[in-house]
């Protein structure tokens, strides 16, 4: 069932658990995040992000995620994740996905805001969904320095209310302390503020990007706080090499073997995910 953020989001925002977005670079990885979504019952988020476009192009990753969405009777949003450009966000729409986020973070405040009140009212008008980062997520598999004092870059909950006012965004990610890809160090979450910009903004789901590595402790207390949405890659990318670098040690290399391992560890581990952030069973 192919559907937007207004479909799940506040749900969850009002009930206390969260929706994992899980992008999916193949078949085998969309099979085994929507496997894992009607295994348990539960609403989830697939797509691609423009980062990850060089191995997987856009039209044939959509293509192939829309087939699976349209035909299961589980929630599924369609996203597209991390747009840089509006021109890619604009063919993401033509195309059908039911949700993007357009990523104007590093642009000054107010022009973050023209971009994306122009890109949600488009948005709006095909029937889909928009979320907007504020403040500066980092990002650990870049060459960006580790900041001696990172939360002058961290959300501020009453910019965030403008902001949502002006923008009329159906989703906030939120910078508190998380970052992209795998951990350097240990992060460190800013709590108080998760709970100050839900208070700010009560009617904006709130989303944590760079959870992959966080511990379980770190995702609980972020959702209880406010977090309606969380973002993984890098565990069910890590878990899908992982299957196929131990079959291609035990000699269990035939490409068959390789598609359906990938597709059952991508399935477990979104499942894990799926449970930690009580997903379960609300679809």
């Amino acid at each position: 069932m192919l559907v937007n953020f207004q479909h799940i989001l506040p749900k969850a925002q009002r009930e206390h658990y969260a929706v994992g977005l899980f992008n999916a670079l193949n078949t085998e990885m969309a099979r085994g995040v929507i496997g894992a979504a009607e295994a348990l019952r539960s609403p989830v988020i697939v797509g691609t992000a423009e980062i990850l476009l060089p191995y997987s192009p856009l039209e044939c990753v959509c293509d192939a995620l829309k087939f699976m969405a349209q035909r299961t009777d589980v929630p599924v949003v369609l996203h597209y994740d991390h747009g840089l450009t509006f021109d890619k966000c604009m063919e993401a729409l033509k195309l059908g996905f039911t949700s993007l986020m357009y990523d104007c973070s590093t642009d000054p405040y107010e022009e973050n805001v023209r971009k994306l009140a122009e890109l949600t009212r488009i948005a709006h008008a095909f029937g889909a969904t928009v979320e907007a980062e504020l403040g500066h997520v980092g990002d650990n598999d870049s060459d960006e320095p580790v900041l001696e004092d990172p939360s002058a870059f961290y959300t501020d909950p009453v910019q965030a209310k403008e902001f949502v006012d002006k923008t009329h965004v159906d989703a906030l990610a939120i910078a508190v302390g998380t970052a992209h890809g795998a951990y350097r160090f240990t992060p460190k979450l800013d709590f108080d503020r998760i709970v100050a910009i839900r208070q700010a903004i009560p009617d904006t789901p709130l989303v944590l990007h760079g959870g992959s590595g966080l511990s379980d402790d770190d995702f609980r207390r972020a959702i209880q706080c406010g977090i309606a949405k969380v973002n993984i890659f890098t565990d069910i990318n890590v878990a899908g090499t992982r299957a196929i670098r131990e079959a291609v040690q035990a000699e269990k290399c035939a490409m068959t073997d390789l598609m359906n391992l990938q597709v059952e560890a991508v399935k477990a581990e979104t499942m894990k995910k799926m449970q930690l952030f009580g997903s379960q069973n609300k679809a």
